[in-house]
């Protein structure tokens, strides 16, 4: 049963980051890195506040609650969530999207070195197909397959995926260690402080506010979306085998496609066809022989 659950939940924070990440990038775009990361770690402190509030002296009291786990992963989560917001801003989402989808190799890796979580073949041949199937539909023309590194923006894609493959592993670790809220919150918190401070310092932190209150709905239903996928995200790798949680999870990029030929009646090339029906028979088997 807690197996299923976290399969169930891992497409829940599929489908939070789907509809999250368009808000993320327009959000980068107008207001900046530092500023949309703040609004997202700040206001979530206060969201998951009223269920962590009674762990919080338990945990800094407790030598053995992996505190080293959970500053690991607040610290990589800064530097990969700059690093994609300046991706998303340097480079094209089509050459970005792609190279994103090497965290989760990076996450499996990890999970296996020191954990010891092994996947079996099967998995590990759907969850291949799964990562090739997001490559094909995130590529939106077959030109950005050829010198992919040597687009604007990916060198600097590359680092954040690998960072975010180690965020992923040490929130699923730290979430098994705690519990996948407490986790996220003592993230948030750190973040916020950073991020917080910087702006400060440069003189910007006002000006958050004052976007805040300019476009209140879009950017509080990015704050709840980006906040919830984290979470289920957590609870999901705390339930299932991370490497399992963190394919089906990052296969987010077909809900973005999707809303853009539904709703933006956007043409989809041939491979992205391929590519999105390869992603969702993948993810339909690996959730299907895990439950």
């Amino acid at each position: 049963m807690s197996v299923t659950l976290g399969i169930t939940l891992a497409f829940a924070a599929m489908f939070c980051w789907g509809f999250g990440d368009f808000l993320i990038q327009k959000s980068a775009r107008r207001l900046g890195n530092w500023e949309t990361l703040f609004l997202i770690t700040f206001f979530g402190v206060f969201l998951l506040l009223p269920f962590s509030f009674h762990k919080i002296l338990p945990f800094f009291s407790n030598p053995l609650m992996g505190k080293w786990v959970i500053f690991t992963a607040a610290l990589a989560m800064l530097i990969a969530a700059i690093a994609e917001f300046e991706s998303l801003r340097r480079g094209k989402i089509s050459v970005v999207e792609p190279i994103w989808s090497l965290e989760i190799p990076m996450s499996i890796f990890l999970a296996f070195i020191i954990l010891g979580e092994k996947l079996s073949l099967t998995n590990l041949i759907l969850i291949t197909c799964l990562l090739i199937g997001l490559v094909l539909v995130s590529v939106r023309e077959k030109k950005h397959f050829k010198n992919i590194f040597l687009e604007r923006g990916a060198l600097v894609a590359l680092g954040a995926a690998l960072l975010m493959g180690g965020t992923n592993f040490f929130v699923g670790w730290g979430a098994r260690e705690t519990d996948p809220v407490f986790v996220n919150f003592i993230i948030n918190v750190v973040l916020a402080i950073a991020t917080g401070l910087f702006l400060f310092y440069k003189g910007k932190l006002k000006n958050v506010f004052i976007d805040l209150g300019k476009q209140p709905l879009t950017l509080s239903v990015m704050i709840i979306l980006d906040n919830m996928a984290w979470v289920a995200f957590a609870f999901a790798m705390s339930l299932a085998q991370i490497g399992v949680a963190v394919a089906l999870s990052e296969s987010y990029i077909i809900i973005a496609v999707l809303l853009g030929f539904f709703v933006n009646k956007e043409r989809l090339q041939i491979h992205q066809k391929l590519g999105l029906v390869l992603t969702i028979i993948s993810a339909i088997i690996l959730a299907s022989i895990t439950i």
